[in-house]
């Protein structure tokens, strides 16, 4: 709990800090950079949480990746401020909780659309618009193929599922059947 709160409070900065210079996807993509690097690298995650290291030593460290990965002065200084305050261990979720309030910011949602088929770009097409005019919000969906659907289409937008499957229905009429 406390942890999501840490992070929710350093992505809100991050984020509002992007909005008043418009810089809120070049942060995204840039912390998606970072995270990415510190995801597929032990030694560096290893390198942050090594006792044995002072904080220049760690500092030196962060300066070299913000270095080979072209970071912007803003997300520097933030991730140099991390180091300052012990914070590195929390960058994976400072930036999965970033993603998601940039989305709130920019009236984006990212919906999981389960299908038993692969779809074509027409029907993705007409799911988006279908959804983006219920939502009112921009759709950037995430097409999955899930075979033991048997049909039809499954969509998760946050915690609101549309079930639309044809396993889904066939539940239904066997628990009608049952119920008598």
């Amino acid at each position: 709990m406390i942890n999501n709160a840490l992070a929710r409070r350093y992505a809100k900065a991050l984020v509002q800090l992007g909005s008043e210079g418009g810089l809120v996807d070049q942060f995204r993509e840039e912390l998606a950079a970072v995270d990415c690097l510190f995801a597929g690298n032990a030694e560096v995650r290893a390198a942050f949480s090594d006792p044995a290291l002072t904080l220049d030593q760690k500092k030196a460290i962060m300066k070299e990746l913000i270095a080979k990965l072209g970071s912007s002065e803003l997300v520097s200084n933030f991730l140099l401020l991390l180091v300052d305050k012990n914070r590195v261990a929390f960058l994976g979720q400072i930036v999965q909780t970033y993603e998601q309030l940039a989305d709130e910011f920019s009236g984006v949602i990212r919906p999981l659309i389960r299908t038993a088929f692969a779809l074509d770009v027409a029907q993705i097409a007409s799911i988006q618009a279908a959804l983006e005019k219920k939502t009112g919000n921009k759709v950037l969906p995430q097409v999955v193929v899930d075979a033991s659907l048997l049909g039809g289409v499954v969509t998760q937008i946050g915690d609101i599922a549309y079930d639309n499957s044809v396993k889904t229905q066939l539940k239904r009429i066997q628990d009608i059947l049952q119920k008598g």
